[in-house]
């Protein structure tokens, strides 16, 4: 069984490597776009994205460990 505790470190370490890659990701292809921000914003609404990805990531593993948990019983 995994713990609240774990399930939010997991979330945060996924969350934060895909923040990595989106960054650099929006670096490389906005300018394809012809979407010009400066890092300041680009980096800001990454960490907006962030915040809820790992909301919805831990809330999810939640969901699926009760669940889990319900069907071993």
């Amino acid at each position: 069984m995994q713990t609240k505790i774990h399930s939010f470190i997991e979330s945060c370490t996924n969350i934060f490597i895909g923040y990595i890659v989106a960054i650099a990701s929006q670096l490389l292809i906005f300018p394809i776009f012809d979407i010009h921000i400066s890092i300041t914003d680009n980096l800001m609404i990454g960490v907006w994205f962030t915040v809820i990805s790992i909301i919805r990531s831990y809330v999810l593993r939640r969901w699926f460990t009760k669940r889990t948990e319900r069907t071993c019983l």
